[in-house]
């Protein structure tokens, strides 16, 4: 068990409030200031803000707390406006908390906002020193690691070009490049490996494995993938405050898709094909549209479709697609032909049913989408996302595969 001693990082009950409104923000704001000039407030040791929420503030963090030691990467994760990137530019000094400390020890690397700290009018090589001084670190000790930057990078061609004419995956090699090969005791990641080819992306994650041995890293992605391959343990934000905090990340993810990857049902398209009726069954287990069916792997799944037709659709097809918790496809139920199911209305009015004999996918919560086309697929008559939910149970959890199959294994 570490000792107090290797805490690089510690969050101590955070809070932060914004305000929706930029004009009341900013008279918010001078009246902080008038406050805590009072002689009374500046006896107290109170920085004149105020704990209670004005009219149109709101907690985009509250209450958080959390340490990290060298040699953990906590995950920070949750949905679009949960306080991810707000924290994280608190534990960066960018925004002052609240409520709440934060206790940062060693040098900080930072990679929050695409390209932040850069000049745009300067070379990419003369940012290197610019970002390597920011961390700290003198111009001999980056002539040293000068070769490993730039080794990194890929950018070598591109080194004396100014950071202008840089894509925004060239802006996240050098960064990164930067920050971790200066070696930070702390190393602060907010999405930015979204950018940038697959291949760095895999070396990016390679190389904060390497780091973890003398350094504490908070990552933010909305990879599940990325961040069971480097996280230690896992925070989940739900609108500022913590929903959970630990190091099983089967229950931080479980916590995690619990709140947000369940979705309304929408459909797009031209209109001229309608869905009616949904239902899917598995054994004893039903469900209709907006539902969710639960499944074991291997066993059948029937999904049984109404549809209204307008008069002159003649022909279509029909496509069923299964989506997992990442909004990944991994699944095309296809008909025997390796298409979708043509079908011919009647009387303007299709039943359909799709019948998998031995359901494929691998354990977790899947969405289900029904396409209807035009039998060229050349019109897309209707799209309905999330008409239904599948989770399944069974299979192989140990596999981040989407489907999984049992197949027969000899020594020869």
């Amino acid at each position: 068990m570490s000792n107090d001693s290797e805490v690089l990082i510690r969050a101590e009950h955070v809070s932060k409030k914004f305000c929706r409104s930029l004009r009341r923000s900013l008279w918010y704001g001078v009246q902080d200031m008038a406050t805590a000039l009072n002689p009374w407030h500046q006896d107290s040791g109170h920085d004149g803000s105020t704990r209670e929420l004005r009219y149109d503030e709101f907690w985009a963090v509250r209450d958080v707390s959390f340490e990290v030691k060298r040699g953990e990467c906590l995950g920070l994760i949750g949905h679009n406006g949960a306080g991810k990137s707000t924290l994280l530019k608190m534990l960066n000094s960018l925004n002052r908390p609240d409520e709440g400390r934060i206790t940062m020890r060693g040098r900080v690397g930072a990679l929050i906002e695409l390209g932040a700290g850069f000049n745009p009018i300067l070379t990419g090589r003369e940012n290197i020193y610019n970002q390597a001084a920011l961390l700290g670190f003198s111009k001999r000790e980056t002539d040293a690691k000068l070769d490993a930057i730039i080794d990194f990078s890929e950018l070598e061609e591109f080194l004396d070009m100014p950071m202008r004419n840089y894509s925004s995956g060239m802006k996240v090699k050098l960064g990164f490049a930067v920050s971790s090969q200066m070696e930070p005791d702390i190393l602060l990641i907010d999405e930015v490996l979204a950018v940038g080819d697959v291949g760095f992306r895999y070396k990016c994650l390679n190389k904060i494995a390497d780091l973890l041995d003398n350094c504490a890293v908070i990552f933010v992605s909305h990879s599940m993938t990325q961040v069971m391959r480097v996280c230690t343990e896992l925070l989940v934000l739900n609108r500022g405050k913590p929903e959970y905090l630990g190091r099983s990340l089967p229950d931080g993810l479980e916590t995690y898709f619990r709140l947000f990857s369940a979705g309304s049902t929408s459909v797009v398209g031209s209109g001229e094909i309608q869905i009616t009726k949904v239902k899917a069954s598995c054994g004893q287990n039903t469900c209709e549209l907006g539902g969710v069916v639960l499944a074991r792997h291997g066993d059948r799944l029937c999904v049984q479709l109404d549809l209204k037709c307008d008069d002159h659709i003649d022909r279509a097809t029909a496509q069923v697609l299964f989506w997992n918790q990442e909004l990944i496809p991994v699944l095309d139920a296809v008909g025997q032909d390796g298409h979708g199911q043509q079908f011919s209305p009647k009387d303007g009015n299709a039943s359909l049913s799709l019948e998998l004999d031995a359901l494929p996918l691998n354990a977790g919560a899947h969405q289900v989408s029904i396409v209807l086309t035009a039998s060229d697929l050349s019109r897309t008559y209707c799209h309905m996302s999330n008409s239904f939910g599948v989770n399944v149970v069974g299979g192989s959890p140990a596999s981040r595969a989407g489907c999984v199959a049992t197949g027969t294994w000899a020594i020869t």
